[in-house]
């Protein structure tokens, strides 16, 4: 594999998404691809991956589940393939996540797309993992809760959904975007101080789906029925759209 160091991998001026496959076929991956695209464009960068693309090296690399990464920058176009770390016991227990000590940037155009600008994701990542947690989830500038390190993040109250708003500061993600297509959600400011007053909370990114969150900082939530009910939704939907 050639890779030639252009600003993507000097100065993280390249996009990447991260696809889930089952089955031999990546799922929501026209989602995928037109977020590449936007990421892309607002980096000025004129590359560009085709759906023809994706299967022939899916099909190449005998790909039949787990993950597939994009990468594109000004001179680089890389397909790379990966395990997906979450398994059936993270659901069965939840996740443990706690605050990450840095803060979004909410006001940074960079936020808001999926670039190799990824420093304080991966490293807030390691400290959760340290720390024996699943994950860790960002407050921006004004302490309000915006998003996880790889995942966006859902409430629940009374059968109630809730998320912050896109302006908090967060990358609108693949499944967050599904969940906002097929579920009733307020999009709203939540600040830790309010975590006490909701049933349920859980997490979403392409790989893990639909995780319930056992406990956040101090707050513990146990109930997961909201979670449990669209994950399988998801699934069901996901097998309809595979076949």
């Amino acid at each position: 594999m050639e890779v030639r160091l252009d600003e993507g991998f000097l100065f993280g001026l390249g996009a990447f998404e991260t696809v889930a496959v089952h089955d031999g076929r990546p799922v929501f991956l026209e989602r995928h691809l037109e977020r590449l695209g936007k990421t892309l464009e607002f980096l000025q960068i004129r590359q560009e991956i085709s759906r023809e693309e994706v299967y022939e090296y899916v099909e190449s690399a005998g790909l039949t589940g787990g993950a597939l990464k994009l990468l594109v920058t000004a001179e680089n176009r890389l397909f790379l393939k990966r395990e997906n770390p979450y398994t059936e016991k993270d659901y069965e227990k939840g996740f443990a996540v706690d605050f990450a000590r840095t803060r979004r940037n909410e006001s940074s155009p960079l936020t808001y797309h999926k670039t190799l600008n990824y420093g304080d994701c991966i490293l807030e990542n390691r400290r959760a993992k340290a720390a024996g947690l699943n994950e860790a989830v960002f407050l921006n500038s004004r302490g309000e809760i915006c998003e996880g390190t790889v995942s966006n993040i859902f409430f629940v109250r009374n059968g109630e959904i809730f998320t912050p708003g896109k302006d908090s500061g967060l990358l609108p993600g693949i499944m967050r975007g599904y969940v906002l297509e097929t579920r009733k959600v307020r999009e709203c400011r939540i600040t830790p101080g309010e975590l006490h007053r909701f049933d349920e909370c859980f997490l979403t990114n392409s790989l893990m789906g639909i995780m319930p969150v056992a406990r956040l900082g101090t707050v513990a939530f146990r109930k997961r029925e909201t979670a449990d009910r669209i994950r399988q939704a998801c699934r069901e939907d996901c097998l309809r759209m595979l076949c």
